[in-house]
């Protein structure tokens, strides 16, 4: 007897990790008593093969055998790519790393006091 896959739908969040993406899938969940829908989101580490996945797709997991101590998941398909929200996490880091590369060069002009103009 074999048993069926779970399926997922989430959005990428982070692509750090070398094979492994982390994906937040939303679900709504009535409350029992107030009987409100509340928005609840779970993060998932989820295996990427190839490393295809950016920050900001949609993807479908799949679940598979244990892979590490955190990874149960697995990136069936890439449903669509979110090309703003990666360019927009990109320039946010380029302009982090600008202002790093300033503030060390500031740094080091105050070290040396006779090299100023």
């Amino acid at each position: 007897m074999t048993a069926r896959r779970k399926h997922r739908e989430g959005l990428v969040v982070s692509n750090k990790m070398d094979k492994t993406v982390v994906v937040v899938v939303e679900h709504l969940v009535r409350h029992g008593q107030y009987r409100k829908y509340l928005r609840q989101r779970v993060r998932y580490k989820a295996h990427d093969e190839r490393n295809r996945c950016q920050v900001g797709d949609r993807v479908r997991l799949v679940e598979t055998r244990p892979l590490s101590r955190d990874k149960r998941w697995a990136v069936e398909a890439i449903l669509s790519r979110s090309e703003a929200l990666a360019d927009a996490i990109t320039l946010a880091e380029a302009e982090k790393a600008a202002a790093e590369a300033e503030k060390a060069g500031a740094e080091a002009a105050k070290a040396e006091p006779g090299a100023s103009s």
